[in-house]
């Protein structure tokens, strides 16, 4: 206890005065082990309140634990809040203000937490107030755009705070904009409203609509009407991307936080855009952001710093835009201050480091007032030092770091001692065994402040420093070699101003512990076992245990699955299966409760080679590049050989590079790696190799890029055709990442007219193209092109690929095919034929004809249409109506359209058939045969005549000429049943059928209306089944 009673009287003095600097409340002081100064449980964070809201409240939340608890006080921009002020309450530590003003309230707070043992000071919380203004009322100027040229409406918001959020809805509240193919963009920056490209149908009135979001509340609203006029523009020209939203040149990003960066580019067609870091590879945290026009970072760290780019391309070209992200970081401590308890007179040091960038500052706190050198105290940036501490210096301190990204604090309690010498808590040991010929050491530590004189006596006799007894300044008492006569009674005397105090212990000699039987040096090959002897003697009165450690760190020996086990009543140590990693010196210690004895041995374990290190990448050209490395441990077997291992974006793992040269000996450091494919990235690893295996991988190299080369290899799959008219369609497949060797990539054409002896070439410059249109008004329909193509890139041009022949677009067909004839068949089809038109005139490849048939009263314009694929010149249609006149035309067709119409004919479709089955339908069997007969049907006026009729059954299909109306057929020769099925035929085609089923042994006629449904079904699918 800090107020014990002195012997002295100016010590008594010395103390009270300490005491009455501390007595801030009432008299009162900390108590040791009884109280505890403040720690923030909660602190207050920043709000943004709404501008206007009178009738709200604001509150800002403290609580600290402490012991006594702590009461509570707040500053606004360093001046103490009124709490009597009607307007602020405290309710426990928080501060609730009522009303908040901007002029009255605004500003920075922090709350005080104090009790007797020292006051701390909390972080700052900003009170600040959110608005939003209207748009003003005026209207806003139209503007025009050009189809297919971009164009941007500005949104011009109001005065906020803070940032806002921005959408644009068309027409009316709230048809908001919907993403279509990337041709709009709204700038979370500017707020504006950005078209790639201009379309007819985006004319119309557009709102800009923003949204503030405060911490209590949200608020939003929108602009006057902007007008835009799309004026058609029938030209359709192409335009390479131009970036119009861009970045800033250089962008601050925080640690933890997201950044963003914006990209847009008007053109036509629509530009795509990716992102790609210059300087390194894009994170993979960018995802599907990576190639839209926000590029989004979330979380960073200081690995995202660098250049970052921008591309916006389509197949007229493309641009680029490059910014710096620069990252810096709100302070974070990287050590702070502990509680301490020191003794009065003594010498205090701390140290504070926060890690930031900007670097942060540091400034010091003692019961929230700053602390600056003066007389005792000494502050040097992070480092506090405070000489001959007094009780005034007890307190609660505060380390503050701060840059301009933000302010952190580090609490820790002071507590100043004085205090008689006392062995209450820490008496000397009152039984010390120890070892003859050993040695010993009895500690002496009572509390006390000041430092205590600390002194020993064997009985009445002082011991002083000599060559067996040593005393040392902290009061430890060691005794070498110690032998019987060591025996007995030992006592500390401890003295400062305050008072004395002694503390005794009583010396007990026991017999030595010794190794008996050391372990052996041991060599293993990695898997195999081995064991490690150890065997001691020891004081018959105490008990023995044995420890093993490998390169003194100590082994766990009762893990039963583990490697390592021990006998239980010797000191033997097992090692099951042997790793590398357990190679060293294993130490065997025997140990009583007054001393041990020790005896090493080294254990080698062969195995293979261990991993190479310091691996870099050297010299690096378009296909090779040479490593470097340095030898990793053999593992007590010669490295025989290296393999080089590699692994790029191509391919998902890694897998052995090629080298020159190919073999790689034991003794090599540097190797030349081959058969790298120009401009793509690569990482490296080394593999070393003995007698007993490989060995684990180097760390992997950095990753390079391989230098630029011009193509080696022409695109494949060259062709084309088709098209419109006047056109030559050339298509490819692009080529794949790994065959264009650099950047600046793009295509070569050429092309010539069968027989011409001039190519014309044309470049295209986007990697993804994979089709070309050349269109000339002079181009010949389905003309013969050879066509061949290279790649190039920023080194040069690659080779042409082999000649490839194309046709120009064909054009439909200019003659008519002749002689159409058309023939009702029945009342629902007929068949067309017509003489095939000469194939040269067809201007293209001809694929077929295509007949066009509609009713008399009809238009040609609602005509049916059937194809026919090839040359065939015959048809025929079905589907249509009965007793009906129909109008039939044909023409022939290819890949561009229908050629011109043949001369139209004339055909009407026959009466129908009745659409009454046979009736009365009756039979009987005479032994393996049955005979069927029905009533004969009568046609209708409107009805063709009936000319037969025909059945099908067991047998095949067969027809009857009208005048019979009865069949005779075989039964199956099993106790099944048949199906037959009757239906009369004329000029009209078939009439409607009578199903029957015929059995053996029943002599019962079954109508289709009692038919199970599967055997209906099976009558109209098959028309004859048996069912056994």
């Amino acid at each position: 206890v800090p107020c014990s009673k002195p012997k002295a009287k100016s010590a008594q003095n010395k103390s009270d005065v300490a005491l009455a600097r501390l007595s801030t409340w009432s008299g009162d002081v900390c108590i040791t082990g009884h109280d505890s100064g403040p720690v923030f449980e909660e602190q207050p964070s920043s709000v943004v309140y709404p501008e206007g809201l009178s009738e709200g409240k604001v509150t800002l939340n403290c609580q600290a634990r402490a012991s006594p608890a702590a009461t509570y006080s707040w500053r606004v921009n360093g001046t103490d809040v009124p709490v009597g002020d009607p307007r602020y309450t405290l309710v426990a530590g928080n501060l609730v203000i009522s009303g908040p003003q901007f002029v009255r309230d605004g500003g920075s707070y922090q709350c005080l937490a104090i009790n007797r043992c020292g006051t701390i000071l909390s972080r700052a919380a900003n009170l600040k107030f959110g608005y939003l203004h209207d748009f003003p009322g005026e209207g806003r100027s139209p503007q025009t755009a050009y189809e297919g040229a971009g164009a941007f409406l500005a949104c011009q918001p109001p005065a906020h705070y803070p940032a806002l959020s921005y959408r644009w809805f068309v027409s009316e509240f709230p048809s908001f904009m919907k993403p279509d193919g990337g041709r709009w963009f709204v700038s979370q920056v500017t707020g504006n409203l950005y078209l790639a490209k201009a379309e007819p149908n985006d004319t119309a009135s557009y709102f800009c609509f923003t949204t503030i979001n405060m911490d209590i509340s949200t608020k939003s609203t929108f602009s006057k009407a902007n007008q835009l006029t799309v004026q058609p523009d029938g030209t359709g020209l192409s335009s390479a991307p131009a970036i119009k939203v861009g970045f800033p040149a250089e962008t601050y990003a925080l640690t933890g936080h997201t950044t963003q960066l914006e990209c847009f580019a008007y053109g036509n067609p629509v530009p795509k855009l990716r992102w790609r870091k210059v300087d390194g590879l894009l994170p993979s945290k960018a995802g599907a952001s990576a190639e839209g026009p926000i590029l989004t970072l979330p979380e960073m760290t200081f690995h995202e710093e660098g250049v970052y780019e921008c591309e916006a391309y389509n197949s007229e070209g493309r641009d680029t835009q490059q910014g710096r992200i620069t990252v810096q970081a709100q302070p974070e401590w990287l050590q702070v201050m502990s509680d301490s308890e020191v003794e009065i007179s003594s010498e205090l040091h701390w140290t504070c480091v926060a890690a930031g960038k900007p670097r942060p500052s540091i400034r010091w706190l003692r019961n929230g007032q700053p602390l600056s050198t003066q007389d005792r105290v000494e502050v040097n940036g992070g480092r506090l030092k405070v000489i001959n501490l007094a009780l005034e210096d007890s307190g609660m301190y505060q380390c503050v770091a701060e840059n301009k990204h933000g302010t952190i604090y580090s609490n820790a309690e002071l507590r100043v001692q004085v205090q008689v010498p006392d062995f209450r808590s820490n008496p000397v040991r009152r039984l010390v065994p120890a070892a003859r010929g050993g040695q010993v050491m009895m500690e002496c530590r009572p509390r006390a402040a000041p430092k205590p004189t600390l002194f020993w006596s064997r009985g009445t006799e002082l011991l002083t420093n000599s060559s067996r007894v040593t005393v040392t300044p902290d009061g430890m008492l060691r005794i070498h070699n110690i032998s019987r006569a060591d025996e007995g009674k030992y006592t500390c005397f401890a003295e400062n101003y305050l008072g004395k105090a002694n503390s005794t212990g009583h010396l007990s000699v026991r017999d030595a512990t010794k190794i008996t039987l050391a372990p052996s040096n041991a060599d293993i090959n990695q898997g195999e076992n081995v064991t490690l002897q150890c065997h001691a003697s020891h004081d018959p009165t105490m008990d023995l245990t044995f420890t093993w450690a490998l390169n003194e760190a100590l082994l766990d020996l009762e893990d039963p699955g583990g490697p390592y086990h021990r006998k239980e009543t010797i000191g033997d140590l097992l090692i099951v299966s042997g790793q590398l990693s357990q190679a060293g010196t294993y130490s065997c210690t025997a140990q009583t409760v007054v001393d041990s004895a020790s005896a090493s041995a080294k254990l080698v374990v062969r195995g293979p080679p261990g991993p190479p290190g310091g691996l870099v990448v050297k010299n690096v050209a378009a296909t090779s590049v040479e490593l470097r490395w340095s030898r990793g441990y053999d593992n007590h077997s010669p490295i025989g050989k290296y393999v080089i291992m590699g692994h790029s974006p191509l391919s998902p793992g890694w897998k052995r590079m090629r080298t020159d040269p190919s073999n790689i000996e034991g003794n090599a450091e540097s190797i030349r790696v081959v058969g790298l494919l120009p401009w793509m990235d690569y990482e490296f690893q080394v593999i070393a190799s003995n007698i007993l295996g490989s060995g684990e991988p180097s760390m992997s190299s950095h990753t390079i890029r391989t230098q630029q080369a011009a193509p080696t290899v022409a695109p494949s799959g060259l062709g084309g055709g088709g098209g419109d008219r006047n056109e030559l369609i050339i298509t490819w497949t692009p080529m794949a990442r790994e065959y264009q060797n650099g950047d600046g990539f793009g295509y070569i054409l050429a092309f010539r007219k069968q027989n011409s002896p001039t190519w014309v070439v044309e470049r295209v410059s986007n990697v993804e193209s994979s089709r070309y249109v050349y269109s000339n008004q002079s181009l010949s329909p389905y003309c013969l092109f050879e066509v061949k193509i290279k790649a190039y890139n920023r080194k040069g041009e690659g080779p042409f690929s082999q000649i490839a022949v194309v046709h120009s677009a064909e054009e439909e067909p200019t003659v008519a095919p002749s002689r159409i004839n058309a023939t009702a068949l029945t009342a629902f089809e007929m068949q067309v034929s017509w003489d095939p038109i000469q194939h040269l005139s067809t201007n293209g490849i001809l694929q077929g004809y295509e007949i066009r048939y509609w009713r008399q009263h009809e238009r040609e314009a609602s005509a049916d249409r059937v194809r026919t694929a090839g040359l065939e010149t015959t048809a025929r249609v079905v589907g249509l109506r009965p007793s009906t006149r129909y109008h039939v035309t044909v023409m022939a067709y290819n890949s561009a359209g229908t050629g011109p119409a043949s001369p139209r004919t004339t055909v009407t479709t026959r009466r129908p058939p009745p659409n009454r089955p046979p009736g009365n339908v009756s039979w009987k069997t005479d032994g393996s045969w049955v005979t069927v007969r029905w009533d004969h049907v009568k046609t209708l006026d409107n009805e063709s005549a009936v000319l037969g009729y025909k059945h099908e059954g067991q047998s095949a299909l067969k027809v009857l000429d009208k005048g019979k109306t009865s069949v005779t057929l075989p039964l199956p020769k099993d106790n099944g049943y048949v199906v037959l099925e009757i239906r009369s035929w004329g000029e009209g085609g078939d009439g409607a059928a009578q199903e029957t089923i015929v059995s053996r042994d029943s002599g019962e006629t079954w109508t289709d209306c009692v038919c199970p449904n599967n055997i209906f079904f099976l009558i109209k699918c098959t028309l004859v089944h048996y069912f056994p």
